[in-house]
Parts: C-alpha cells; sequence; structure tokens
C-alpha cells in the first residue's frame, strides 16, 4: 500500500514590509511521500513571501502540469507562478508565457550548476524572478521544526526574520534575476 501525504499545519503571523502586507494566516500543508522536509519548508517560506488571499497551494509533486503555489485571475489563468527547488528552463519559459508573473526560490545541492544552465543559459521571459535560499538557513530551520510551524515572519529590506518557539533565524535570499521578494 502507497504511503499517504504528511499533513503540516502552519500558523503564519507576516510582517511583509518590503510589500506592506501584515496579516496572520492558518495553512495546511500536503507533503508528498517523495517530498523532503527542506522542500516543504520552501514551499511555506515561499507561501509567506508571496502570500496574497488568492494565493494557494498545488496539488504538488506529482501535479506535473500545476505549480507548487499559485494564484489565478477569475478565468482560471495563472496570475502567479511560483516554482521551488530546480525547475527546468523550459518550464520556467512555459509558465513565463501563461502566467503574469513567475518567482522561484531555488536551493538544494547543485543549485549553481542548475543556475547556469537554466537562469543563465536559457532566454527566460522578463516576468521570470529568482532568489536563492540559503541552504545553512534551510539546514537550521529543518533542525528546529517539526509538523506544526508556528512562524512569526518579518521580511525588510530583503532580509529574512523568522522566529519559531525559542529560535530565531535570519537570511538575505540571494537575488539571482528580477524582484521576487516584491
Amino acid at each position: 500500500m502507497a504511503r499517504g501525504a504528511t499533513i503540516y499545519k502552519a500558523s503564519l503571523e507576516l510582517s511583509l514590509v518590503d510589500r506592506n502586507v501584515y496579516d496572520e494566516v492558518q495553512a495546511t500543508i500536503a507533503r508528498h511521500p517523495s517530498e523532503t522536509h527542506e522542500r516543504t519548508l520552501v514551499r511555506t517560506l515561499a507561501y509567506a513571501l508571496r502570500y496574497d488571499r488568492d494565493l494557494e497551494f498545488g496539488r504538488g509533486v506529482s501535479a506535473t502540469d500545476e505549480p507548487d503555489l499559485w494564484s489565478r485571475e477569475g478565468d482560471g489563468r495563472p496570475r502567479e507562478w511560483i516554482e521551488v527547488g530546480q525547475p527546468d528552463g523550459k518550464r520556467l519559459v512555459k509558465a513565463g508565457r501563461q502566467s503574469g508573473r513567475v518567482t522561484v526560490f531555488a536551493f538544494g545541492e547543485g543549485v549553481e550548476r542548475w543556475r547556469e544552465a537554466n537562469v543563465e543559459g536559457t532566454e527566460l521571459p522578463g516576468n521570470v524572478a529568482v532568489a536563492r535560499i540559503d541552504d545553512g538557513f534551510l539546514a537550521a530551520l529543518a533542525a528546529a521544526t517539526d509538523r506544526q510551524l508556528r512562524w512569526s515572519l518579518t521580511l525588510s529590506e530583503g532580509i529574512v526574520f523568522l522566529t519559531t518557539g525559542d529560535d530565531s533565524f535570519e537570511t538575505t535570499p540571494q537575488i539571482w534575476r528580477g524582484e521576487p521578494l516584491a
């Protein structure tokens, strides 16, 4: 029998000073059996950093025709397409043609090679923005969290301040292309 999804519950207190967004949000995140804890955390971080009331999680890694997160227009067309990890450059080109905005939060082993091949080595549309999430920040956050996420997150001048329980973290995502945090 196949293993089912692991459910994460997130309570997020957001102060996105750079975007003038302040809100408290509850979210349920389904972690696919093949997905790592770190990838689930980056999806949650992407949700927090790009939050708007219409933003929703995609169906997951098995739904190859959907992004990790997205917001849609009233007619169903993607307004914002958000990917985490290291998506193929062709996928980003296609997403850029279909959406008003594409945001990538890249991380993980081999991310520099991915950048060379898929960001610098691909003719991406102008609406594609890419940020790299620091692996050290992610490892520390993963060690301090479980499936019950209670985050207080502030984004100010491109710096992410995140508190969970008694632990505080800080990172400045590297901006590789566009304005992924704006």
